[in-house]
C-alpha cells in the first residue's frame, strides 16, 4: 500500500503542472492540452510529454528516499568543496540580503537546520 502511494504522489506534481500549463494558454479542451505540452518541452508535444514523465520518475524516487535524505545528502556533498562558514554566510544572504546573519543556526549530523527568530 506504500509503493501505491508512493506512485500516485510521483503523478501528482507532473499533472499540477500540465494543469497549469494548460490554463496559461488560454484554449480550452484538447487544444490547450496541445498547446501545454508543446510550450513545455523542447521538442514540441513529444518533449513536453518527456519533461513530464522526467519530472515523474524524479518525484518517485524524492518520495522513495524522503526530502530530508535527499537535502543531508546534497548539503554533505556542498560541504566537501566549502566551509560550514561560507555556507552560512550564502544562505543568511539568500534568505535575506538585506538583515544577513538574523538566523540561528544548529548542526544535527553535520547538517545545519536554519531557525527563524
Amino acid at each position: 500500500m506504500d509503493e501505491l502511494v508512493k506512485k500516485l504522489a510521483g503523478f501528482g506534481i507532473p499533472a499540477i503542472i500540465l494543469l497549469v500549463a494548460m490554463s496559461a494558454t488560454g484554449l480550452a479542451g484538447a487544444a490547450a492540452f496541445t498547446a501545454a505540452l508543446a510550450a513545455l518541452g523542447p521538442f514540441g508535444m513529444l518533449g513536453g510529454a518527456g519533461l513530464l514523465l522526467l519530472i515523474g520518475l524524479s518525484a518517485d524516487k524524492i518520495t522513495e528516499f524522503g526530502y530530508a535524505k535527499i537535502t543531508t545528502m546534497v548539503i554533505k556533498e556542498q560541504l566537501k568543496t566549502n566551509t560550514k562558514e561560507d555556507m552560512i554566510e550564502k544562505a543568511n544572504y539568500k534568505f535575506n540580503p538585506n538583515k544577513p546573519g538574523i538566523f540561528q543556526w544548529q548542526s544535527v549530523d553535520d547538517v545545519f537546520l536554519m531557525v527563524v527568530d
